[in-house]
């Protein structure tokens, strides 16, 4: 019987295949909401399948499973799964046919989330709407392209995509990470542009996603010194003045992984997730650490951000994974995932670029 338990503000992951009773306590928590999986938790369609149905019995209503699975060098799930191409390759398709790109951009988008769903998984961090200016390693190919405008079509047609296959979209790095050329998983970079130069590109997507109903955002754990010292994960100016202010977006706040390096100026563990929730964050992610997960778990005191109940709902996939299974194994499915199995197939070196988020 699965326990009432509104949920919390913290997400957290898990360390294998299966839970073990340590991570069924955790899951339990209060503060917990959510759990990120990550290519260790996969071994087949049919293990990803039980795994999320033992997490989302836990509890009611149920925790939300989210995953990084993008397309490219940035997809957790393989086998059993159909080959997403970079979001680079929709970009260059764009320089063939506007119109043929974003057609593909939606089967991307439907194909991703639809499978996902199939399997229990409520939501990936996608798409990445970063503007690829050719200097930042482990954005590169993840991105759509250097144009905002370009950037905001494609990633509009995934999100069309992505909620035709159940699925709400997430865009990130907000306000962008291309142009840095340092992995905040490993350092805290700086980005010295002017907010004037940062509204005439990379704020642009983030802007046209928002006025189209957008329902999260990840922050990029960047340092902006022209707009603040803190990065922007731990910046109200960035996220409360900019992100709800000036661009009107109304949906969750998802921090990005608190355990990376770029993370690290705004102290320990829980100093960091006190300050993720300050600026405006609504849900803050602990991965790889089960640890600092344990610490935070223990420590924190703060309350849930008010619109935390709601905004989370946003994030629950849409449809049972019976439905979505039934879905995925229609006539109308294989021919969707045929154009993005072709597509993947004629990308330039799709895994090209540095591993990103997984502990090993």
């Amino acid at each position: 019987m699965s326990v009432h338990c509104p949920r919390g503000p913290i997400m957290v992951d898990v360390a294998g295949l299966s839970l073990t009773d340590a991570e069924r306590q955790r899951l339990l928590h209060p503060l917990v909401g959510a759990v990120i999986l990550f290519r260790r938790n996969f071994q087949s369609v049919a293990q990803l399948r039980a795994l999320t149905a033992d997490i989302h019995a836990l509890r009611s209503p149920a925790l939300i499973i989210a995953v990084d699975h993008e397309g490219g060098r940035v997809q957790r799930f393989i086998d059993g799964f159909t080959r997403l191409p970079s979001m680079r390759a929709l970009g260059m398709l764009w320089g063939q046919s506007p119109e043929l790109a974003r057609a593909r951009a939606e089967a991307v988008g439907e194909v991703l989330a639809a499978e996902l769903r199939a399997c229990g998984v409520d939501l990936s961090f996608t798409p990445v709407l970063d503007l690829d200016w050719s200097r930042c390693a482990v954005i590169g190919n993840r991105a759509f392209h250097r144009d905002p405008e370009v950037v905001a079509e494609l990633a509009l047609a995934l999100q069309t995509g992505l909620l035709r296959g159940g699925m709400a979209a997430c865009g990130k790095h907000f306000p962008g990470h291309g142009w840095v050329e340092g992995d905040s998983h490993h350092v805290i970079p700086r980005d010295e542009r002017s907010l004037e130069a940062l509204r005439a590109d990379d704020l642009r997507p983030f802007a046209r996603l928002a006025q189209a109903g957008l329902a999260a955002v990840m922050p990029a754990h960047v340092v902006y010194p022209a707009v603040d010292e803190q990065a922007a994960g731990f910046s109200p100016r960035w996220l409360q003045d900019i992100l709800r202010g000036e661009l009107g977006f109304a949906g969750a706040i998802f921090s990005d992984d608190l355990c990376m390096e770029g993370a690290s100026a705004a102290g320990d563990i829980t100093a960091r997730a006190r300050a993720a929730f300050a600026a405006g964050c609504d849900m803050a992610l602990v991965c790889n650490r089960p640890d600092l997960a344990e610490q935070l778990l223990a420590e924190l005191d703060v309350a849930a951000p008010a619109a935390l109940a709601s905004r989370l709902a946003g994030m629950a996939g849409r449809g049972s994974a019976a439905d979505w299974q039934a879905h995925t194994a229609s006539a109308e499915f294989a021919a969707l995932r045929a154009q993005v199995a072709a597509l993947h197939a004629q990308d330039v070196a799709p895994q090209t670029g540095p591993a990103v988020g997984e502990a090993n």
